[in-house]
């Protein structure tokens, strides 16, 4: 195996990876959107916090702002992985066509 040969199998993998990691990136945002569920636990959860305001229930309260920060949570981690997973797919893409160009 030369050293031609050695790049362009390089920049084949490079490019299947950053596809790869890019439509995991693209699913995992997409998931995330169709999941309204979450907002639907979100929105109920939120009602509770307000019912047991007033109805002075202070281990309601305290139980339903722990879930809407966990849900919050959830929803941002998701988000910036998928973020994170295009944009490192995306650099892959770019390596493995300035690898290819190099051997052109």
């Amino acid at each position: 195996m030369n050293i031609p040969n050695l790049i362009f199998a390089m920049a084949v993998s490079l490019f299947v990876l950053g596809t790869v990691s890019m439509m995991a990136g693209l699913f995992t945002l997409i998931t995330k959107l169709i999941w309204g569920d979450l907002k639907v636990i979100a929105q109920q959860t939120t009602q509770l916090a307000q019912k047991g305001i007033a109805e002075e229930i202070t281990g309601l309260v305290g139980n339903a702002s722990k879930l809407i920060d966990a849900l919050n949570q959830l929803v941002k981690t998701a988000a910036g992985i998928g973020i994170f997973l295009f944009l490192i797919g995306f650099v892959l893409i770019i390596v493995a066509y300035y690898l290819a160009i190099q051997l052109m």
